[in-house]
Formats: structure tokens, C-alpha cells, sequence
């Protein structure tokens, strides 16, 4: 798997569409755990745990259905603090209305939303969405 990040968030998007509780997802990442951190801060999942399996390890996690769309933004997108006050129209098509979803951003403070970006004054580096 070239992409971690983006294999696991796509496995989440297909367990919600088929109506699972719970994903395995594997293997784990720092990043993984770091967005999956956020996803569950927003109420977007529930609970999840690592499992040391001797190799890789992977994530447990419990579905809650309040998934519409999740994925990646490919490639990279630099933004700062300005840029977030407007979001630019290469990020806004990402989100399904304004107020409605949220951009994960990758910041020197560590991996969050770009409503909580605004609020701690930073920009970073753009590397998921979910709505």
C-alpha cells in the first residue's frame, strides 16, 4: 500500500456504505491514529484501540453511521492562516456546503480541523476531509 492514510479512510467510506459497526484497519500509522483522533473528537466515529499484533498493529474501530463522504486530498495542499479565513475554491469543492463537514489539517500543533486551525491562529498542510 503506497498511501496509508488514504487505504484506511477509504475502508472506513466502504464499511459505512455497506452498514458495518466496526473496521479493522491495517497497518497502523502515527497519522492514522492522529485523524482517527479527530474523526472521533468531531463525532464522526466512536471508540477505537490499537492492536499489537507483532507487526504492523492495527485499529478496532466502531462505526456510527455519521458518515456521508470521507477521503484524502490529493495532492497536498499548503494553506495558512489567511487562506482558512476564505477557503479557496480547490478546498471548498472538497466540503459539501460551508458550514457542513470538516477539512483535516496536518499543523506544527498537531493534526485538526481547520474550524480549530481558525481558532489557534495556524495554517498547515491539507491532508483529508469528512462530511
Amino acid at each position: 500500500m503506497v498511501d496509508v492514510l488514504s487505504g484506511h479512510l477509504s475502508s472506513i467510506m466502504n464499511a459505512e456504505l455497506r452498514g458495518e459497526r466496526e473496521v479493522i484497519l491495517m497497518p497502523a500509522s502515527k497519522l492514522s491514529a492522529s485523524v482517527l483522533k479527530v474523526l472521533q473528537k468531531e463525532g464522526y466515529i466512536g471508540e477505537f484501540e490499537y492492536i499489537d499484533d507483532g507487526r504492523f498493529g492495527k485499529f478496532k474501530i466502531q462505526l456510527l453511521g455519521r458518515i456521508n463522504k470521507i477521503g484524502t486530498v490529493r495532492p497536498r495542499v499548503s494553506i495558512k492562516y489567511n487562506e482558512l479565513l476564505r477557503l479557496p475554491e480547490n478546498l471548498r469543492r472538497f466540503l459539501a456546503s460551508r458550514d457542513l463537514g470538516h477539512l483535516i489539517i496536518s499543523t506544527n500543533q498537531g493534526v485538526m480541523t481547520h474550524k480549530d486551525a481558525l481558532v489557534k491562529k495556524t495554517g498547515g498542510i491539507v491532508i483529508a476531509y469528512v462530511y
